[in-house]
């Protein structure tokens, strides 16, 4: 990364940049409802393939439904449920970075263990053989790729509990009869979130790519519910005579994987946090 790029991301213009296109795109998904201009399930043969004009401002997909509302209903998709993936890995990871790197001993080489064999097959491969054995859907692949990502929160949560439990007002909380669940609520928590916060901006963009793939693969997200993956993977058809089927959810994915990247790294440098 040159010099110019690391000063540009320390600045404020691009947290606030990125965090404004954020905001939009979350609104958009609470208010996808009121924004569509059509039911995005509802098909319409009569309208099929039809070009953007006023009544459907991006057109229509092969069954006739509006494109634009399908994208917007999509987010609350791909956004709604990446926020899960991100949350439920990082409330996992944090019980049990906290509890290896705090016990040690046995508990830390039970758990350290179990999270590098997890790590040791690549997450999509993972994912793949879970939903294989489990079947395609969105529930099978929402937790397959939750128990892909916890164990990277954890690893990253033991070696700051490690170096945390070593400082002296841990020392003095014990010395004083402190219990072991009041010096992680008070000393060792309130610590380790703020990093991961920063860190979990640069998976959220992981997490959509992943939930996007599955669905493309026709493993993920199943028709008619609109999710940009399932979106390219119903437009690749059209690909020749009718590309915007593809481009305008590949575009959303771009622009929503691009930006919290941008922000992660923008919060990296800021804050002096390292990425995996």
């Amino acid at each position: 990364m040159s010099v110019k790029f690391r000063e540009l991301l320390k600045s404020q213009k691009v947290i606030v940049l990125c965090s404004l296109i954020l905001c939009v795109l979350f609104l958009i998904t609470i208010f996808a409802p009121w924004l569509a201009p059509h039911d995005p399930v509802v098909v319409n043969l009569a309208h099929k393939l039809e070009p953007p004009s006023m009544h459907y401002p991006l057109g229509t997909d092969h069954l006739g439904r509006c494109t634009l509302s399908r994208i917007l209903y999509g987010a609350r998709i791909s956004l709604g449920f990446a926020i899960i993936i991100f949350i439920s890995a990082l409330s996992i990871g944090l019980i049990v970075g906290i509890i290896a790197g705090y016990k040690g001993g046995w508990v830390d080489q039970i758990l350290m263990r179990l999270g590098d064999g997890l790590m040791a097959i690549p997450s999509l491969l993972f994912v793949l053989g879970f939903v294989g054995i489990w079947g395609a859907g969105l529930k099978q692949v929402i937790l397959g790729l939750i128990l892909v990502q916890w164990v990277y929160y954890a690893r990253v949560i033991r070696g700051m509990v490690l170096s945390l439990k070593e400082q002296n007002y841990i020392t003095a909380a014990k010395i004083s009869g402190s219990s072991s669940w009041t010096i992680m609520k008070k000393h060792i928590i309130p610590n380790v979130l703020p990093p991961l916060a920063v860190m979990g901006t640069l998976e959220m963009g992981w997490a959509i790519m992943n939930l996007s793939s599955m669905s493309f693969l026709g493993l993920g997200v199943q028709p008619p519910i609109p999710e940009w993956g399932a979106m390219i993977h119903e437009g690749k058809s059209y690909i020749r005579t009718n590309p915007a089927l593809m481009l305008y959810p590949g575009l959303m994915i771009m622009l929503v994987v691009i930006t919290f990247n941008l922000l992660g790294e923008a919060l990296s440098e800021r804050f002096g946090v390292k990425r995996r």
